[in-house]
Order: structure tokens, then sequence, then C-alpha cells
């Protein structure tokens, strides 16, 4: 119905046009009824139940506002048809086709007289017209004939070019057969070989020549296709906070979303949260001594958490990674269509570099893979703090924050020293020797004094500091939030590494080997192919007898072709020989 060059037959079984249900579902593909045949049938139980000849009036001829629409022959047909099957069998009612015919007839004088009858006069030649399946039949008839007459000079051109597109095919078959030889083979697939690559090069670097709606995918299609960043939690990050979310891409495009994707979703990831309980069972017995290390406690925490947490993002990347990657032939495969230069026919040969592509894909997504997880393998097996005090200011304020600095008070003890002066100028001079030395001592003895209570502080703070952490095994919250803060340390500094890691790794070993390993590994396995056995790199017994088949298909389809060609042409002349006929 959709095809605009269809005739659309709209049956209605209905006595007020108003309330014509069919017709409203024909109007949604014909909104105008331009190329409609609006028929009312079962006509012969509708008129006996108009009362007044007026209601009959309307019937036959509604107004235009009442049918919606300008419908093809102005106007609707009515028919009515007698029931009762054709055949032979007792519950047939007529034994032929041409019997049943002659009830239509029947039936369509009787619905005229009923007409008649109910209008009080003779129906016109032009309501006659529109009375029974004879009627209708005719109009399509004229119809259908009149439509053919005017699309015959439009038919010749259309037939021309399809003549000359099926000589062109033709030849190139005849030119393929020709070039089913070992060197123009080889030729042609080292050439092939280099156009894909120029096309996987361009779809890397980036390109509008692909349609977006057939090969692009937004971020919410990628993840379907391609598998989602799912942390521990199992929730993942809404998409539409991700630049260029909702774009169709592909291609370079895709590749750098989903890389940014993942250094935002990884990279915003928190330590999870840490019990006391699992405090407790890190600390657990040395081989020397059984005190408590809360360092590597913090360590054992750290790692564990962080191994958890970033090794399932690692895997997640490489397979999206990869997706994107693979969608890279296809893609290519329409660019050389575009551009006519697609080996059609050597499915074989096809096949082969869509194996190795994938193969090589799928390796280098792997061995990219296996490099990630020795780095991140790397960091959570052995905790070197230099990587993990690039924040050691903030850690210093978090921990004074809650650790008190204790107060020690030192007795101030006063010393005198009594010396007898004498009036003698002797004994005076004796007074001003001795008062030097006497500071001296007196200087002497306040440092010792403080040195000896400093000592005596931090003996005391060690001995506290021991025994709330080497000696007692009850974890104290002090102790609890040191752990938690050098723990956060540790996993920050393993989330940065990871993340500048990964990304360097996989543009470095999965992204640029498609770009200067790809071409030198597909020519490689292209030549040893040739080398072993051609037949089985194009099928070539399989190709001639395919294209053989081709010919025989096309040759049948040219002739066929020229033959209408000759019977439009015919028939064209006899239109025109007609209407200069006609004017004379």
């Amino acid at each position: 119905m959709q095809h605009k060059e269809f005739i659309i037959l709209c049956l209605e079984d209905c006595n007020d046009w108003s309330n014509a249900s069919t017709r409203r579902v024909v109007m949604q593909i014909d909104p105008e009824l331009s190329r409609t045949v609006v028929v009312s049938t079962k006509f012969d139980t509708k008129i006996p139940q108009f009362a007044r000849a007026s209601d009959v009036e309307v019937f036959l001829s509604p107004p235009a506002y009442t049918l919606d629409g300008f419908m093809l022959g102005d106007s609707p047909f009515f028919t009515s048809v007698p029931s009762g099957r054709v055949g032979s069998g007792h519950e047939s009612v007529y034994r032929s086709n041409d019997e049943f015919k002659h009830a239509i007839s029947l039936r369509e004088m009787e619905d005229v007289a009923s007409l008649e009858e109910k209008l009080g006069r003779l129906l016109s030649k032009q309501e006659q017209s529109r009375i029974g399946v004879s009627s209708l039949r005719l109009f399509l008839e004229d119809l259908l004939q009149k439509r053919y007459m005017d699309s015959v000079p439009l038919i010749i051109p259309l037939l021309e070019k399809e003549h000359r597109s099926t000589t062109r095919k033709l030849s190139e078959i005849n030119q393929e057969l020709s070039t089913l030889d070992e060197v123009k083979l080889k030729e042609k697939g080292r050439a092939f070989h280099d156009l894909f690559l120029t096309k996987l090069s361009l779809l890397l670097k980036g390109t509008v020549v692909a349609p977006p709606d057939k090969f692009g995918e937004t971020l919410q299609d990628e993840r379907v296709n391609g598998g989602a960043f799912i942390g521990t939690d199992g929730l993942q990050f809404p998409h539409k906070l991700i630049p260029n979310a909702g774009m169709r891409l592909y291609g370079g495009a895709q590749y750098h979303r989903a890389m940014a994707e993942f250094r935002f979703v990884a990279g915003g990831i928190k330590c999870p949260p840490i019990t006391r309980e699992e405090i407790v069972n890190a600390c657990g017995v040395e081989d020397i001594h059984d005190g408590t290390n809360y360092s590597r406690t913090a360590c054992v925490i750290a790692v564990a958490k962080a191994r958890d947490t970033f090794e399932p993002f690692l895997d997640q990347l490489g397979c999206r990674l990869l997706h994107i990657l693979k969608r890279l032939l296809p893609i290519s495969v329409y660019l050389l269509q575009k551009d006519g230069e697609y080996l059609s026919g050597h499915a074989v040969f096809l096949r082969r570099i869509t194996s190795s592509f994938n193969n090589f894909a799928e390796s280098s997504e792997r061995s990219c893979r296996e490099k990630c997880m020795e780095d991140l393998v790397s960091t959570t097996r052995y905790v070197t703090w230099s990587l993990h005090n690039k924040n050691r200011a903030g850690l210093r304020q978090f921990l004074d924050s809650f650790g008190g600095t204790e107060q020690s008070s030192m007795g101030n003890n006063s010393v005198s020293l009594s010396v007898s002066q004498e009036s003698s100028p002797a004994v005076a001079n004796d007074k001003q020797d001795i008062k030097p030395r006497a500071d001296v001592k007196l200087s002497h003895l306040a440092s010792g004094i403080e040195s000896s209570t400093a000592i005596q502080t931090t003996d005391t703070r060690l001995a506290d500091l021991l025994d709330s952490t080497l000696w007692n095994r009850r974890l104290a919250p002090s102790s609890e939030r040191i752990v938690y803060a050098l723990v956060q340390q540790i996993f920050h500094g393993i989330r940065e590494y990871f993340l500048a890691s990964v990304e360097l790794k996989f543009n470095c070993f999965l992204l640029m080997p498609v770009v200067d390993k790809l071409p030198a590994l597909l020519r490689e396995d292209l030549e040893s192919a040739f080398e072993d056995d051609l037949d089985d790199v194009f099928d070539i017994s399989n190709l001639r007898h395919s294209l053989g088949q081709q010919k025989r298909e096309t040759e049948i389809e040219l002739k066929r072709i020229k033959k209408l060609r000759e019977k439009f042409r015919q028939i064209h002349e006899q239109l025109n020989l007609h209407e200069v006929m006609s004017k004379t």
C-alpha cells in the first residue's frame, strides 16, 4: 500500500460515510485518497434500510467533507455479490463461474430497480456507472490501461538504462574470468591488502565518509555490545555524564571516548570500606615476634583492596577496546565498496583477511592486558613507598588532626649561691673572678636539668607508643585511624599508577600495532598463503564455476531486457501513430 504507484481498493461495509472505519486506516497511507477507490459492499442489504429518498441520495453522492479527501473516481462504487459457493459439491450453489457471473448481473439489475423504487425516479447514466461489480471492473480496467499508456514513454528510458547496466555487468564478469590466473590474482590480493590498510588508518585518524547512523554506536549501544565498566558494587556510571555519550561514533573517536570513560570511572573509584575485623586479621603474627606492625597491616589491606577493585576494570577495558577494533573491519569493507575497490566474488580470500585481522586484534589485546596485569601485580605485591608519598602533607595533616601532643611539666629549681664579700680590694678582686665561674656552673646545671627532662619525656612517649601499637592487641581508635589513613594513601597511589600505566600500554601495545605491525603481519600471512596453495586463498575452481553461472544468468537477463525494450518501443510507436492519425 505504501508504494506510490499502487491503487488501493477500500471496501467499506457501512450505511453512514462518517463512520467508515476502513477508510480511516487507508488514510494513514493515502491521506487525500488520491489513489484509493472506495467501494461500498453488500449494497443489497443496505437499500432496504433507507427510510427516505433523501437518505439514499446522500449515500449515493456523499458530500466532499464527509469523505475527507478527493478519492480516485470522485465518488464511491456500490456492489452486491450473491451468496453461495461455486463448485460441484452438495453445498455449492453455483456449478460454474459463468453461472456465478450471471447471478452477479441479475443482482446488479435488482439493485438498480430497488434504488429507482426508493428514489421514485430513474437513475442517471452517471449513477448507473457506479452500481455493480461490472461497473467497478470497467472503471479499473480503463484506469490501468490509461496509466499503462502514460507510463510507456517513461518505461523505455528505464529499460535502456537497465540494458546498459546489464551489458556492463556482463563485461565485468568476462573481465573477471580473464584474470583468473596466478599472477593477476596475486596482484589483486596485494592491492586489496594495501587498500584495506589505508581504510583502517583513515578510520583511526578520523573520517565522515561512513554514515554514523549505520556504523556509529552511542555509548549505550557500545556498553551493550562491548561490555560496560562495572565496579565492585555492581553499578554502572550514568552514561549521560560521559562527554559525547549520545553521539554515534566509530574508529578513533570511539576508541578515545572509551578510554576517557575508563579514566573517568576508574579514576573516581574510592577505597572500599575497611572493617575493624579486617585490621585485626591483617595484623597476624610476625616470624620473629608477636607484636603488631600497623604499617604492614595497612599494606596488606591496601593491596588486597586495590587488586580486587582494579583487576575487573582491566578485563572490561580490554573487552571494550577489542570490540571497537573489530568494528573497524566492516566499516573498512564499506569504504572499499563505496570507492569501487572491493574484491567481489572472492569470499575465501576476504574470510582469510578477516580471520587474520581478528586474530591479530585478539592476540594484541591479550598481550597488552597481560602487560597491564604485570604492572597491577607488581604494585599490589610489594608496596614501594616512593609511589605513595605524593600527598604526605595531607597525610600529616590528617594524623595531626587527632594526634594530641603530650604536655610535659618541668619543675623550676632555684639555685642560690652566696658569696661572702669583704671590704678589702683584694677580696673585691676575688669576687670579680668568682662571679663568671658561678654563672657557668648555673648554666651547666640548668641545661642538664632540661636534657634530663626531655629524655624522660621522650622515653615516656616512646613507651606509650610501643604499649599502644607493638605490645597491645587491643585496637584503639587512634590506631584504627592511622591504618585507615595509610590504606587510603597506598590505595590512591596504586590507583594513579594503574590508570597511567593502563592507558599508556593500551595505546602503545593495542592501538599502535594496528598502524605499525598489522601491515607486515598481514603481508607475511598473505605471501605465505600464496606460496602454499593459491587455490586455498582464492578458491579458483569454485570462483570460475560461480562466474560462469553469473555469466549465463546475466546473458539471459540481457536477452529478456532486449525483448521488453523492443516490445515497448513498438507500443510507443503505435501510440504516436494513433495520436497523429487522431489529430488529422
